[in-house]
């Protein structure tokens, strides 16, 4: 049986654009950070509210993947969050777009997405 996501791996195309994003504009905090001279590859673990992990990965050449239109496979990564327009509006002021609000019609609650700089979908949830 499963008991809850272990950690969700993320390959970005420029590790310290993306460090900086996730870290320093996101908040993360820094678990660890390694760097495999064998694979000319960083693996910087990445803590999400002391209970889940983000394993942010950089390798040589990595191909693209399509995001839109929308692809086949796993779709984006949510975040939850209190406030969505508090949290959208930070993100705004650190430059990152945010699309306008929306109200999930099954649940009532707001969300917004945005995305890392290699386009990855990110998405905010109200709790």
């Amino acid at each position: 049986m499963f008991n809850r996501i272990h950690h969700i791996a993320i390959i970005c195309s420029d590790y310290q654009k993306s460090k900086d994003f996730y870290v320093n504009k996101l908040g993360l905090k820094v678990i660890s950070e390694f760097y495999r001279a064998e694979r000319k590859s960083y693996k910087l673990d990445l803590a999400v509210n002391e209970l889940y992990q983000i394993e942010l990965f950089s390798f040589e050449n990595p191909p693209e993947r399509p995001s839109r239109p929308e692809a086949l496979g796993l779709r984006h990564l949510a975040f939850e969050v209190d406030d969505v327009e508090l949290e959208a509006g930070r993100l705004n002021r650190l430059n990152i777009a945010t699309e306008p609000i929306s109200i999930d019609e099954l649940t009532n609650k707001r969300f917004t997405f945005f995305t890392d700089p290699d386009g990855l979908p990110l998405e905010i949830y109200e709790k």
